[in-house]
């Protein structure tokens, strides 16, 4: 009998997604997790929150990174004044065949940058909430499916409140992955100066040599084999006392659902995908809770004033709960 052989480089999805961070690192330097985080959303079919202070090239990451998966991507810069209709699209009354026709939003592509999402009021932020879930746009009773692949990358500003609107927790928990963006280190930045010395302009890619690495069959061929990555009992186990963990927390009022106990399974199942295994460890489930779970909870009053931030209540969580071995 004869064995099929396996993946060649030239066809094993997880090489042509491993070369993205390659194409992402000529436009943006040094943010290789964020890049990963974002392959992570994509595999799950799940959306990521980007937090970091402006000027961290939040915007042009996502720019760089539809680039290098040939995704076509709408960048929407959410205001105070900006309405559901401009988000999603809206009737408009055409006076030529006296009817009223569908005017497709923003959301209508494979990759939407939601820019300071916090900035808009939370009605116009709710228009999310379909289009994040069902992957669809209902207007007066008819659904319209949106584009395959499709992806919500949304940013916000950790810093600067004044003026913003919370996102509520239901929203919140729509998002697989809340990412933080760093400050570059030294050597980074400096890189970054020396590619802008050079003439580098992070509005035009094609100069950066910026190509596609991947196709729409490797991605739809990588989520099957994300799909096939096996996890035990044990294994389980594990993300479910971990989640449970945080709802029983003396520092958090709100603790992970279990809607964050499955976010938390598929993500850790695309990293160890990523990391080359076709099963998960409790090393990948750690690697991925703290930015799968940490807008899943909410810190007591008390608790913020004493300075813990949730990523402290988080590893407090993975030293307490035992590993499985």
């Amino acid at each position: 009998m004869t064995l099929a052989a396996g993946p060649t480089a030239e066809t094993d999805p997880r090489v042509a997604l491993h070369r993205l961070r390659a194409e992402v690192a000529k436009a943006v330097v040094g943010q290789d997790a964020v890049v990963t985080g974002l392959l992570i959303g994509l595999l799950c079919r799940g959306h990521v929150l980007l937090e970091g202070v402006p000027g961290v090239a939040k915007t042009l990451l996502v720019r760089s990174f539809a680039a290098a998966l040939d995704l076509d991507m709408k960048r929407l810069q959410f205001t105070p004044d900006l309405m559901p209709g401009d988000v999603t699209g809206s009737l408009v009354y055409d006076p030529h065949g006296a009817a009223f026709t569908f005017r497709r939003g923003p959301v209508f592509t494979n990759l939407l940058l939601a820019d300071e999402i916090n900035r808009t009021p939370p009605k116009t932020q709710s228009a999310l909430l379909e289009v994040m879930e069902e992957r669809q746009v209902s207007v007066e009773g008819v659904p319209r499916p949106l584009p395959e692949p499709f992806l919500v990358i949304a940013t916000q500003n950790p810093i600067e409140y004044e003026g913003t609107y919370p996102l509520p927790e239901a929203q919140l928990d729509r998002f697989l992955l809340k990412l933080a963006v760093p400050l570059p280190t030294r050597d980074e930045e400096l890189g970054v100066l020396r590619a802008h010395n050079q003439g580098f302009n992070p509005r035009d890619l094609s100069a950066a040599g910026i190509r596609p690495v991947a196709t729409a069959a490797d991605l739809a061929a990588a989520r099957e084999a994300v799909g096939r990555v096996g996890v035990v009992d044990m294994v389980l186990g594990y993300v479910v006392d971990l989640c449970r963990a945080t709802r029983v927390s003396p520092s958090l009022e709100l603790g992970a659902s279990p809607r964050g106990a499955t976010g938390l399974l598929a993500a850790a199942k695309a990293w160890a995908w990523i990391s080359g295994r076709e099963y998960v460890t409790p090393d990948d489930v750690k690697a991925v809770t703290r930015s799968t779970l940490r807008h899943r909870v909410r810190l007591r009053p008390e608790a913020e004033l004493e300075g813990v931030t949730v990523d402290q209540i988080l590893d407090a969580v993975l030293g307490t709960v035992p590993t499985p071995r």
